[in-house]
């Protein structure tokens, strides 16, 4: 089992900056890839970033240098940093989380363990 709680949202003026955290509790399946995806009022679910277990990062191309993830495994704890905010950026967030074969940590794939989700609203 999987759990992941996401913590960090809130609201911000566009272009302001908000660092997403995302705690993992794992008791009884490993994973090895985490992810970071949003949904938009009325749009579909749209991967962002991912990162394995040994840092390799990737991300969606459209976000344009604007967000970074990162991870403390010690304290089982992903991170998301997020600049230069625009109001298309409104969505709620969502962390993820599982195991592929290696190079396979990718933001496309389909994740297994969701956590409930953090809003984040930008205003102009």
């Amino acid at each position: 089992q999987v759990q992941l709680v996401e913590s960090g949202g809130g609201s911000v003026q566009s272009g302001g900056s908000l660092r997403l955290s995302c705690v993992v509790s794992r008791t009884s399946y490993s994973t090895n890839c985490m992810g970071w995806f949003r949904q938009a009022p009325g749009k579909e679910r749209e991967g962002l970033a991912s990162i394995d277990s040994t840092g390799g990062t990737t991300y969606r191309d459209s976000l344009k240098g604007r967000f970074a993830i990162s991870q403390d495994s010690a304290q089982n704890t992903l991170y998301l940093l997020m600049n230069n905010l625009t109001p298309e950026d409104t969505a709620i967030y969502y962390c993820a989380a599982d195991q592929f074969g290696q190079g396979w940590c990718k933001y496309t794939q389909n994740f297994g363990y969701w956590g409930q989700g953090t809003q984040v609203t930008v205003s102009s």
